[in-house]
């Protein structure tokens, strides 16, 4: 992934990127119940490696496959390319931990971008606290392996009710996460970009008074007048 593509996607919303790809037929790309584990004022970029999770079987989960050293969980956290988020499908189950926060923090310190599951994390708390954006449905204390077992990595998933597949652009902000098709990203995000400078002028104009019809959406050809004289005068 190029750093403009990244610049362009650090500098919008989730909802923005999901107007855009709307335009495009695609309505289902933002991950359902996952929330920042804690805000960190910058979005989450990069592309997606990841991780599958399928119910676990006592006879095969036990504490002492974490010894193992090909198990999927760690081999995850030690080969998920720098720059790029870990995603995990754990079934939309948070009642057994995705991972703690001395995974995440091994993710931090290796230069991943992010991690989302749509399970949930223990360690909430300090995971929270580390300079790694992290998503999650809810704070979740037992091991992975009482109810789900680490079985395949950088396959294609579904995580929240999205698919993903490895490559695919992630994006997560203060609210939410979403999921760009890697074919469209560079589109998306031009598009993302221009909708992010019109819908920034829309609040100055909102802030000074002006009512919202004929605004946005632009139906009236005056604003574009004046968009234009204030992308001058801001540089956008």
């Amino acid at each position: 992934m190029h750093e403009i593509l990244r610049e362009k996607l650090s500098a919008v919303s989730v909802a923005t990127l999901a107007t855009a790809l709307f335009r495009r037929g695609l309505r289902n790309q933002v991950i359902q119940g996952v929330h920042p584990v804690a805000p960190k004022g910058r979005n989450m970029v990069g592309p997606a490696f990841t991780l599958r999770y399928i119910p676990a079987r006592e006879d095969r989960n036990q504490l002492t496959e974490f010894r193992n050293p090909r198990h999927p969980q760690r081999v995850a956290v030690e080969t998920c390319p720098p720059g790029h988020v870990l995603v995990i499908d754990s079934r939309k189950d948070p009642r057994a931990a995705s991972a703690g926060d001395i995974l995440v923090t091994r993710l931090m310190v290796r230069g991943v971008a992010g991690v989302v599951t749509d399970g949930g994390f223990r360690d909430a708390a300090t995971i929270g606290g580390l300079d790694i954006p992290a998503y999650h449905t809810r704070p979740s204390s037992p091991t992975n392996l009482t109810l789900h077992e680490a079985l395949d990595l950088d396959v294609p998933i579904g995580c929240g009710d999205v698919a993903v597949f490895p490559g695919d652009i992630v994006v997560g902000d203060d609210d939410c996460v979403i999921v760009i098709p890697q074919a469209i990203a560079e589109d998306v995000a031009e598009e993302a970009v221009e909708m992010t400078a019109y819908e920034d002028f829309v609040v100055e104009k909102v802030k000074a008074g002006t009512p919202v019809i004929g605004l946005y959406p632009r139906t009236e050809e005056r604003f574009a007048a004046e968009f234009q004289a204030w992308r001058e005068r801001n540089g956008r």
